[in-house]
């Protein structure tokens, strides 16, 4: 589906004598995201339909049924989470607090549309498009927990070498940068990023996560490669509980990691 929408943007782009730059620039989308929308890589959504009709004076060659193509497609894609996350997505998704530490990515409540699909056609071996759809498409489901009420509590600690990891594309990771930005000035969210050049590390372990879900003890998630873990002993929760504070106040505060990020955003655009 994606891709037979990305031929007619295509098409339609290249009988009005514009190139993928020229178009995104008319319509506030970087060249990457034109691209990726045109090989099928990139769902489009409905406002960037719209635009692009109006723009291209298709007259209709984008109409009203390839968007609800569209929302069917994402719709047929929400399935369940495969069987080893299930516990962890339940729990997430009732959490009153969750607490990340990454080493390696951003976590996925934070990423971006962009992201998600670049991280997944990447896997090894590699996944058909169905199952990348599904992906996706559950991974952004999971993002309701950012507008639930009551809202969670949020703490996640980034590590510095990620933010500079393009993964995607440049356009795909200054969206991903944004939308950093956008969340971590959130009053529910505190969003720190550990240094590379820190000479002390408490998070040497990997990565983990802590959940506290609502009237019940706090439990830790725990993922390396093919293997899952949900953890509930108390002793091994807080050890990992105390191992996230140490992690915490060797990162830089909120404040200074928002300016890092600024930074890096502003940077990337030259």
């Amino acid at each position: 589906m994606n891709r037979a929408v990305g031929r007619q943007v295509k098409l339609l782009r290249e009988r009005a004598g514009m190139t993928q730059k020229e178009l995104g620039d008319r319509l506030g989308y970087g060249e990457d995201l034109v691209s990726s929308l045109e090989r099928g890589r990139r769902t489009p959504q409905p406002e960037f339909l719209d635009a692009a009709d109006d723009l291209l004076d298709a007259g209709g060659g984008l109409p009203k049924a390839t968007k609800e193509d569209v929302a069917r497609a994402k719709a047929r894609a929400r399935v369940r989470h495969p069987a080893w996350f299930r516990d962890y997505a339940r729990l997430d998704a009732e959490a009153v607090e969750v607490s990340f530490y990454n080493n390696h990515d951003i976590p996925g409540l934070f990423q971006t549309e962009g992201r998600t699909r670049a991280l997944y056609e990447m896997r090894k071996p590699l996944l058909d498009e169905e199952l990348i759809e599904q992906r996706v498409a559950s991974r952004l489901d999971r993002q309701k927990i950012l507008t639930r009420r009551p809202l969670p509590v949020l703490t996640v600690v980034i590590e510095e070498v990620v933010l500079h990891r393009p993964l995607g594309g440049h356009e795909v990771h200054r969206e991903q940068l944004g939308r950093l930005l956008e969340l971590g000035r959130l009053r529910t969210v505190e969003l720190q990023v550990m240094p590379t050049r820190r000479t002390e590390h408490s998070g040497m372990g990997g990565s983990f996560t802590l959940l506290m879900p609502r009237g019940r003890p706090q439990v830790a998630y725990t993922e390396v490669q093919t293997s899952a873990r949900l953890a509930t002993d108390l002793d091994e929760v807080r050890i990992l509980a105390a191992r996230y504070g140490s992690i915490r106040a060797q990162a830089l505060t909120p404040r200074e990691s928002l300016t890092l990020i600024e930074r890096m955003r502003t940077e990337d655009e030259h």
